[in-house]
């Protein structure tokens, strides 16, 4: 009864800033001059959960279901890497800079080959994510750790360097001259199956979703079940009480930054080498930076960050129907998650007045 009872909890804050946000966003929708229902019901024709009056030749519902399904892939990946960060008391906000680094390495040592089986080549990129996000993510940890090094700061200065280090390799030597991003990858290493035709439709196939969902079910476990997810959240509570109980916090600090790294890395891959398959020189995507508002949304919880994965997405993706749809400009889509992610941020605050309530109840 207990356990029903805190999970009820957990997810009656984000729930009711859901609802407080879709309550005033069909306020705001209604005094200028738009249909509510409508608006909201856009938006979810535009990701594909609800059909479309009409569709172009060899498009359907599932053809926009599975490019929101390609679109959010990424996501699941950097909130997961949020959520792992913040367990141990850590701020990762250069999810972006490791999604690139990652990304960029993926291409270049993969993206551009022809001749590689196409398992295991898309294995390797996988591979090259893992592995180069988890160095990105690890450098900062050890910094962390040996120089006391704040990793807001260490982050910020990083995606700045892996921004503009990036934008000249890209720039100088893999640029595409038509488009001026980096030459588009060959399908053999893409973790999206473009242009798939099942059943006389074309979707956008991404692989990586059974990637994401794996590396929730695994987070999940570190996190909740493992000895060093305890040692993590002992950390994140009290580094000097972890310490005192003879954890080693120079190690979480280290392994949940490599963590973090390794699954922002994952999110780099799957979103440069599937649902874009090029690199925009001298621009960070705002994936990292959404992904903390994700992961606050959820609760910081594996299984709660799909949730509010998809429901953010549903809002930013189906914007765009949304405005030729309904007539709602997309920036309305914009402020609706910015009332969610406030209400979502006094989780805190919630929490401690309804235990003082309850504690004055008892006396």
């Amino acid at each position: 009864m207990n356990k029903l009872k805190k999970f009820l909890e957990a997810i009656a804050i984000p729930v009711a800033a859901v609802i407080i946000a879709l309550i005033v966003g069909a306020i705001i929708i209604k005094v200028t001059g738009s249909e509510p229902g409508l608006a909201y019901k856009s938006l979810l024709q535009g990701c594909g959960i609800i059909p479309k009056k009409s569709y172009a030749n060899f498009k359907g519902p599932m053809s926009d279901f599975t490019s929101f399904v390609n679109y959010f892939t990424p996501m699941i990946f950097a909130a997961l890497a949020v959520a792992v960060a913040l367990r141990c008391g850590l701020f990762n906000i250069g999810v972006s800079g490791q999604m690139l680094v990652a990304g960029f390495t993926a291409t270049v040592i993969v993206g551009y080959t022809t001749t590689m089986n196409s398992i295991v080549a898309k294995i390797l990129v996988v591979v090259i994510g893992i592995v180069v996000g988890s160095i990105a993510g690890a450098v900062v940890g050890f910094l962390k750790y040996k120089f006391n090094i704040n990793e807001v700061v260490a982050t910020i200065m990083f995606n700045y360097i892996f921004q503009y280090v990036i934008s000249f390799f890209i720039n100088t030597y893999y640029v595409d001259p038509v488009s001026r991003q980096s030459k588009l990858i060959s399908q053999t290493a893409r973790l999206t199956l473009m242009d798939t035709v099942v059943g006389g439709i074309k979707m956008d196939l991404p692989i990586g979703i059974i990637l994401a969902l794996i590396a929730v079910v695994l987070v999940y476990i570190l996190l909740e079940k493992t000895t060093l997810g305890y040692e993590l959240k002992a950390v994140g509570f009290s580094r000097r009480a972890a310490k005192y109980a003879g954890i080693n916090v120079g190690r979480s600090v280290v392994l949940a930054m490599t963590i973090s790294g390794a699954l922002a890395g994952l999110a780099g891959v799957t979103y440069y080498l599937g649902y874009v398959g090029s690199i925009q020189p001298k621009v960070l995507v705002s994936t990292g930076y959404d992904a903390i508002a994700v992961s606050l949304l959820g609760n910081n919880n594996p299984f709660g960050i799909i949730f509010s994965t998809i429901l953010i997405t549903i809002i930013s993706n189906g914007s765009t129907y949304m405005k030729s749809s309904a007539g709602v400009e997309a920036e309305i889509a914009s402020v609706i998650t910015g009332i969610i992610l406030i209400c979502s941020a006094s989780n805190a605050f919630v929490k401690n007045y309804i235990e003082q309530k309850r504690a004055e109840v008892k006396k």
